[in-house]
């Protein structure tokens, strides 16, 4: 792999042009990584896929067998540092192997994700060195599972608001906790708890590692009956005066706020990541079922409203592909750079993750939707048998869809991430206000002619930019509207961040493709170029309605009509793609190959 240079900082590439030769691709992996996603395909193939309805019929202890089968691969421990029994590999690796292991079943994908996650994370990042040699070394070989005790009845996305108390005993030597806890995954056969109770009036929550002692005023409730990740053991867990030895307590008093957050971020990607391999897994199963799928004497795969359902299941896989692995490397970018300034391990991990919580939320509500959207599509080319549990859709279609609930909703996610550029602004680390005064200059002087040159990508990259204005335009002009009620225009804010979403996306893409052209030559990557073209043209016309909605919302009259006609030529083409012909010719490859081979 060629050495890539990328220092950027979180939310930047709304303000600034990022090089196509400083992204990370899938297309970079190393030999290592190559060898890591072979070893966990052949274990999803071996050990998940055939299960299926073992899965569907809640078999947990399936599940947990088989997240100890994980475990004795080195599955459980990649983010792990090797001084607690795991594999220490990078960002980049761990982003991947989650990816791939996520792919085949919701249950399992589930387990893992909240295991090695916000089941073992905040111990490996918060917890002192004592905890870590304790708990961590145990989590990482899958000796003991993690579960996270964060939600309540009454505190979802309001984490912080939660009732369960902790009470110190009169020795000093021990916490009690009492309270319910509910949606918590792994919670059949977890080991260990990291659980979040207040103490005393605090502000915020804290920490607590609790070990699972059914002997220690601690109760479960049934499992829940759930839409969809059916094996995915989950539980209430009650509490009552449960004893915790005061050198559990995790990080310091008050700080379990700020350590849920910054879990939430590392979940977020991960989440996404999760999502990519159930999309090409699903198209490809689309693929070979309309290739099979014959009416009126002709394959399926044949007839043009096919090809379009095909095209875009292919396309959105690969921007979800481009965008997770770009910001996966920017955050691995950011904790060595952390690194080799002194900073511990534990330290760089929080901070690299923490600069790009912005990316994290956009590809969290993206490549969920991305990937719900792909199971539907799935079921609608299956016809009658993708309504069917004897087929593989409906099951995909319910696993996806509590991606985009959990690690905060969807919505929640999106009105952060304009809040958190906001609050990056304002804080002078984002400079928005320049360039945001820039577009106004413009729209006033009126928006120069472009002139577009032959070489590839010209265009799309002058669209893109051109994009971002239109997204300063339309927040600065908010911004100055509401002033310090802008917070409140939740619907200004989800519009805007629909607008952030599709640039991150669509640049993401264009910046993959443009590098793969650039060192494996153009004609290679003719399929490709074709997505992202067609990724463009999709998310413009997203951009203009999300857009249209936001400035008719609270701008008039002059102020109105500028800002419209302002959004018009940002979006006009000079050349404007083929669109039917682009999808023809990606689905004519998928057609050919029988499956997603991007």
């Amino acid at each position: 792999m060629e050495e890539i240079k990328n220092i950027s900082q979180g939310g930047g590439f709304i303000v600034k042009e990022t090089a196509a030769n400083t992204v990370f691709t899938p297309e970079d992996f190393s030999e290592e990584q190559l060898m890591m996603k072979e070893s966990v395909q052949e274990f999803v193939d071996r050990d998940i896929v055939p299960n299926r309805e073992r899965f569907e019929q809640k078999d947990y202890d399936l599940t947990r067998d088989l997240m100890a089968k994980a475990g004795g691969l080195g599955f459980l421990g990649v983010a792990v540092p090797e001084e607690y029994n795991g594999l220490g590999m990078p960002f980049t690796s761990t982003m991947l192997v989650c990816d791939y292991i996520s792919g085949a079943n919701g249950s399992f994908s589930t387990a893992f994700g909240a295991h090695t996650g916000i089941g073992t994370m905040p111990i490996t990042l918060y917890g002192n060195e004592e905890q870590k040699q304790k708990y961590v070394s145990k989590l990482a070989t899958g000796e003991w599972f993690g579960a996270y005790c964060l939600t309540e009845p009454g505190a979802g996305s309001d984490a912080n608001s939660g009732k369960t108390k902790a009470v110190l005993s009169e020795d000093g030597t021990h916490y009690k906790i009492t309270g319910q806890k509910m949606w918590i995954t792994n919670a059949g056969f977890a080991d260990i708890l990291i659980v979040f109770a207040r103490i005393e009036d605090d502000k915020n929550i804290t920490g607590f590692i609790v070990p699972k002692d059914l002997e220690n005023g601690i109760t479960l409730g049934d499992e829940e009956n759930k839409l969809g990740i059916k094996a995915s053991s989950t539980r209430q867990v009650f509490f009552n005066e449960t004893k915790v030895p005061v050198e559990n307590m995790l990080a310091g008093r008050g700080d379990g706020f700020k350590i849920g957050m910054n879990a939430l971020n590392v979940g977020r990607i991960k989440l996404a990541a999760a999502c990519i391999e159930a999309q090409r897994r699903i198209s490809t199963l689309a693929i070979q079922y309309a290739t099979e799928r014959v009416q009126f004497k002709t394959p399926i795969a044949e007839f043009g409203a096919i090809q379009y359902k095909l095209a875009n299941m292919a396309m959105e896989t690969y921007a979800s592909e481009s965008a997770s692995y770009r910001a996966a490397f920017d955050i691995e970018e950011k904790i060595n750079e952390l690194l080799e300034q002194g900073v511990s391990h534990q330290e760089a991990e929080l901070k690299g993750v923490e600069e790009f919580a912005i990316e994290c939320s956009i590809l969290k509500v993206s490549v969920s939707e991305k990937a719900q959207k792909c199971t539907d599509e799935g079921i609608q080319i299956f016809g009658g048998m993708g309504f069917s549990a004897d087929a593989p859709m409906e099951m995909a279609w319910r696993d996806a869809r509590i991606a985009r609930i959990y690690e905060g909703t969807n919505e929640i996610n999106r009105m952060l991430s304009i809040g958190m550029l906001l609050k990056k602004a304002f804080k002078g680390e984002v400079d928005l206000m320049n360039p945001a005064t820039a577009v106004g200059q413009e729209l006033m002087t009126g928006i120069p002619k472009a002139e577009i040159s032959n070489k590839l990508f010209a265009e799309e990259k002058y669209l893109i930019e051109n994009m971002k204005k239109v997204l300063l335009m339309i927040t600065g002009a908010a911004v100055q509207k509401f002033g310090p009620k802008f917070e409140k225009e939740q619907q200004i804010i989800l519009a805007l961040s629909d607008i952030l979403i599709e640039i991150y996306m669509a640049e993401s893409t264009i910046l993959r493709t443009e590098k793969n052209c650039d060192r494996f030559g153009a004609d290679s990557q003719k399929n490709q170029i074709e997505m992202s073209q067609l990724y463009l043209f999709n998310a413009i016309e997203n951009i203009n309605r999300s857009g249209k909605e936001a400035i008719v919302s609270f701008a008039e009259g002059v102020h109105l009509k500028g800002m419209l006609s302002g959004m018009k030529q940002y979006s006009k083409y000079t050349n404007y793609p083929n669109i039917v012909g682009l999808r023809r010719s990606i689905a004519s490859t998928l057609i050919e190959e029988n499956k997603y081979p991007f």
